[in-house]
């Protein structure tokens, strides 16, 4: 029996601000290799029996989903969009609907799109004996073997062996303080509660029946008026939106008599933190983790990540510093879980910081936001190769574009012409137009947007190769 993997996707998370942002949280970040936390998910069942993956995801993340697979060779796979984040139970129950699609019955391996996992073999292990356990009809849940008394987990007590490697589920337990999560790690039947689960799609939807069958309900509804267009599954926002905002654990494994545990000794972390991320991460002689351009001077135990400019440290200990195009972050590693409190303070002055990068990326490639102004702006555009921006027009803006690299081709109202490096066009307001890279390298260009009003909701789409409305 072939194993489903589900990847849940749909997180956007601050606690790595300022890396990251709403628009672009974690999973999509490459923190530990060159992969992105999402891409490795997926890896790292390469050695597998499994079918195509299915990734549930936030509608506003779908183009950076499918675009991180298939620059990892996955070009196989299924996206449902949920246009409301309604927690694991929900989004669950619509991978074993999906799933029972034709008659099948596939074991789903549920697994987030956010974990770092170092020891790939022994997850793999773990995997294969949660195979035979969800075979038979358990609910299997993966409790990761704790190296500290940690008191950021949700933890699971072991019950009765049911193999040698297999336990029931005595209790799901929420959270400890440190003196009680210092007693579960010397008692030894503890684990840590990954958030990583295994059951046939028959036997979720069974189970959740029985506790929460308004889940099922309206999950149904919102598949069966929902519709598809490339590799994305779009749901019914008003049923999906009624679902019962609730966990998995909360929904159905606290409740059900199938419940068994696999203990994972992979090397584990959800990089909960940045100083969680120091934690797993290789170290120099001084204790110092460094990315990009860093020079340190009598430092030590640092956490420091440079995303464009050169970052100096003198005399600094046991810090984070985080630099990227438009902010930068420094906290001590002990109180980096204040984050979130950084981030409600840009909510609340209604800033943009918590958001989006500067560099963002769209289906065709990617725009860097360089200067603006209170009736300008500048963008450095980034076009892949055979890729096209819409067919639009604006009220309110004009454009000028200079081709920095590659050549372009334009369409401005009924002309269609080539521009190639160091070549410029203008396009009034008003007017139609698309860009379009037909080169076989990026092509760059220079947007300079002039205008009393410049934001994306002035995008008028007439027609768009990737199936996106006025101003996303």
């Amino acid at each position: 029996m072939k194993i489903l993997p589900v990847i849940m996707a749909g997180g956007s998370g601050t606690r790595l601000w300022p890396l990251s942002r709403y628009q672009y949280p974690k999973q999509f970040l490459s923190l530990f290799n060159e992969h992105s936390l999402l891409q490795a998910t997926v890896l790292r069942l390469n050695t597998l029996e499994c079918l195509k993956p299915l990734i549930i995801s936030n509608d506003e993340h779908r183009f950076i989903v499918a675009e991180q697979l298939r620059t990892s060779g996955i070009n196989s796979f299924d996206v449902i969009l949920e246009p409301v984040g309604r927690n694991t139970a929900p989004a669950i129950a619509l991978a074993a609907l999906h799933a029972q699609k034709g008659g099948q019955d596939p074991v789903m391996l549920v697994l987030a799109a956010d974990h770092v996992i170092q020891n790939e073999d022994e997850f793999c292990k773990s995997i294969l004996i949660a195979q035979e356990q969800a075979a038979k009809g358990n609910m299997v849940t993966f409790g990761v073997v704790p190296s500290r008394a940690e008191t950021g987990y949700g933890y699971i007590r072991k019950g009765e062996r049911v193999t040698e490697s297999v336990y029931k589920v005595d209790a799901f337990v929420e959270k400890p303080d440190l003196s009680t999560a210092m007693f579960y790690l010397s008692d030894g039947h503890y684990l840590w509660n990954s958030g990583m689960f295994m059951f046939k799609a028959s036997v979720y939807l069974t189970e959740l029946q029985k506790f929460c069958p308004e889940i099922i309900e309206l999950c149904q509804i919102a598949l069966a008026k929902g519709s598809s267009d490339l590799d994305f599954i779009r749901l019914e926002k008003k049923a999906f939106s009624q679902c019962p905002d609730v966990s998995i654990d909360y929904a159905v494994m606290e409740k059900t008599s199938h419940s068994v545990v696999v203990p994972m000794d992979a090397q584990w972390s959800d990089i909960g933190s940045w100083n969680s991320l120091w934690d797993i991460s290789s170290k120099d002689k001084n204790g110092n983790v460094t990315h990009g351009d860093v020079i340190y001077h009598n430092s030590n135990n640092n956490f420091v990540y440079a995303d464009n400019a050169l970052v100096a440290t003198i005399g600094a200990d046991n810090l984070v510093i985080v630099q990227t195009k438009d902010a930068v972050l420094i906290a001590k590693q002990d109180q980096v879980q204040n984050i979130k409190q950084v981030v409600d303070v840009l909510k609340r002055e209604k800033r943009t910081e918590h958001l989006s990068h500067r560099e963002e990326y769209r289906p065709w490639g990617r725009f860097d936001l360089i200067d603006h102004g209170s009736r300008y702006q500048v963008k450095r555009i980034t076009v892949k190769p055979g890729e096209r921006l819409s067919t639009q027009k604006h009220y309110h803006r004009a454009e000028h574009w200079v081709v920095v690299s590659g050549t372009a081709k334009v369409t401005r109202g009924e002309e269609v012409y080539l521009i190639s490096e160091n070549e410029s066009t203008y396009i009034p307001l008003g007017v139609i137009h698309s860009l379009e890279n037909p080169g076989k390298i990026p092509l760059e260009v220079i947007e300079i947007q002039s205008g009393v009003y410049l934001g994306g909701d002035d995008i008028i789409r007439l027609n768009d190769k990737y199936g996106r409305i006025k101003g996303e």
